[in-house]
């Protein structure tokens, strides 16, 4: 069953809209009847930066992040980045040793040469996954960039793989966990140049905007609309979060799911489509006036 509660409260260290938070008990209700009868738990966390309308379900509770874990990983790189330990143009090389799977970067060959930057870009744009643990190697480890977390205000938000301690909570969550409140508030803290430092936040905002899996979420967003996102998924989770630059106001949102009966890797599968309908309700409700929908066939693509 989908609890539903109206929370305005949060993060010390995450933005602030400009405007007192407004209850949006419309939003809530289209949202609540969408989501009836999900098999699984999902949660949902929206605030419209513009005019502080908000809706929450859900939206404390841990949820697997599967790849959404990779935004923290990236703050905790610019982080060394900012310190000066890394440079983001320096040159790595690639060792069979670092082969996680077979995605981009795990099918280099040993002692290819590519820059940091192209691994971080990889990381975002198409999650790679074995360029995203180098990724979380470089930034010190998950201790190292969970802390980056709890000291910026994220404490739901948490690496587990490969970080000492956290064997349970990888068992119980995968490589991450987090809430669907705190993962929207942390792309938010980026978009508005908190993240590191307002240069750091800007390219990894930059990144952000750059994304190869656009077939969900996105795909119900006009293409001419910028956004910056990233997405996750697992068996039995499915997750997005989003920022969208909409033309009557800024809005955030992130979806989670987890205990999802429906594993099914198709485009059908029920994960999916909850995260395109949120997608599109979103869109609507926000910018009502708007008569854009995806185009006839567009799912053929996918």
């Amino acid at each position: 069953m989908v609890q539903t509660q109206f929370t305005i409260a949060q993060s010390d260290s995450a933005p602030q809209p400009q405007k007192k938070k407004a209850r949006s008990s419309s939003l809530d209700r289209e949202l609540t009847t969408a989501l009836a009868g999900f098999h699984g738990t999902i949660g949902v966390y929206v605030r419209n930066l513009r005019t502080g309308e908000t809706v929450a379900i859900n939206a404390d509770t841990l949820f697997p992040t599967a790849s959404m874990i990779k935004v923290p990983i990236l703050c905790g790189l610019f982080d060394k980045i900012h310190k000066g330990e890394l440079a983001y143009d320096q040159q790595l090389v690639y060792r069979d040793s670092l082969h996680y799977d077979d995605g981009i970067v795990g099918s280099f060959k040993d002692g290819t040469k590519l820059a940091l930057s192209k691994v971080a870009m990889l990381m975002i744009t198409v999650s790679d996954n074995t360029g995203s643990l180098w990724c979380q190697a470089l930034a010190g480890g998950g201790a190292t960039i969970n802390q980056w977390l709890d000291t910026n205000g994220f404490h739901q938000t948490r690496v587990n793989s490969r970080t000492p301690g956290r064997a349970a909570n990888q068992a119980q969550h995968g490589w991450g966990q987090s809430t669907p409140r705190d993962m929207a508030d942390l792309i938010t803290y980026i978009r508005q140049g908190k993240a590191v430092s307002p240069d750091a936040s800007e390219e990894m905002y930059r990144n952000l905007g750059h994304q190869y899996w656009d077939n969900d979420g996105l795909s119900q967003i006009p293409p001419d609309i910028k956004t910056a996102c990233k997405n996750g998924a697992v068996n039995q989770a499915r997750s997005e979060v989003v920022f969208v630059h909409a033309p009557h106001g800024e809005y955030v949102y992130c979806v989670m799911t987890k205990n999802q009966k429906d594993e099914s890797w198709v485009r059908t599968n029920e994960g999916f489509v909850a995260l395109r309908n949120i997608a599109a309700i979103l869109w609507h409700h926000f910018e009502p006036k708007s008569t854009w929908k995806p185009s006839a066939g567009y799912e053929k693509w996918w």
